[in-house]
């Protein structure tokens, strides 16, 4: 039997696959242009998954982490939708297979922050967060006192659970891209056409957000009372 992997990161020794076991989840979806979803993300050696008249799907979401391996946390996220290394693929039925490339994810926590960089190369960076979980779900994010991304909810309609997911995410640190492997199951889930409002600070992650031709209407938003997922170890790229 394989021994599995352990990382020790502040003192604590994580056991991989790392586990989250309760979490709450807010994410949008918006149709960008895909060449300039392309030239933000570059850097990684990835290439969007582009449908339609030339565009990429941008995701933005916020994860309240409740019952994980790394603690108790708040993430936001810029997900770019991009096809696996060496694909090709374009048209919508492509983006079922497409991974998430993770080109921001502010967190609050410096454990999370650590253990993200470490063992998956996620561009974690420290971030001040203000929710308003009032009649409309509400967050706004800040770096170093600098507003990057405020986001505003419309309570969705209920769907039917879905069976469990397999999902790649992607990230790019220190000149390395990596590809990490999980699995997830949502309980809990609304969607609504649109449902999000978007409002973007003046700190350098805004404007890239700008240059994709943000704010717009989202196509689809979407919340989820429960996310439980795993995280294996990355993989090179």
């Amino acid at each position: 039997m394989t021994q599995a992997t352990q990382h020790t990161i502040a003192g604590t020794v994580l056991t991989m696959p790392v586990r989250v076991r309760t979490a709450h989840q807010h994410t949008a979806m918006f149709a960008v242009d895909a060449d300039a979803a392309q030239r933000m993300i570059d850097y990684s050696g990835l290439q969007v998954c582009r449908f339609g008249r030339n565009r990429a799907m941008v995701v933005l979401m916020l994860m309240r982490y409740e019952d994980t391996d790394l603690g108790q946390y708040y993430e936001y996220g810029t997900n770019v939708m991009v096809n696996p290394p060496g694909s090709q693929a374009s048209g919508f039925a492509a983006l079922k297979d497409a991974g998430a490339f993770v080109h921001h994810l502010p967190v609050d926590q410096p454990f999370t922050l650590e253990a993200g960089r470490t063992i998956w190369g996620y561009p974690k960076v420290m971030a001040d967060f203000t929710i308003r979980d009032g009649r409309r779900y509400g967050f706004d994010v800040t770096i170093d006192g600098r507003h990057v991304v405020s986001m505003e909810f419309a309570r969705g309609l209920p769907v039917p659970s879905g069976r469990p997911q397999t999902h790649a995410t992607y990230s790019h640190l220190d000149g390395v891209t990596r590809e990490t492997a999980g699995q997830m199951v949502l309980s809990g889930v609304r969607y609504r056409p649109g449902g999000v409002r978007l409002r973007l600070g003046d700190h350098p992650y805004a404007r890239e957000l700008a240059s994709l031709g943000l704010p717009k209407r989202a196509l689809v938003s979407s919340s989820a009372a429960n996310v439980d997922m795993t995280f294996a170890d990355a993989t090179l790229v």
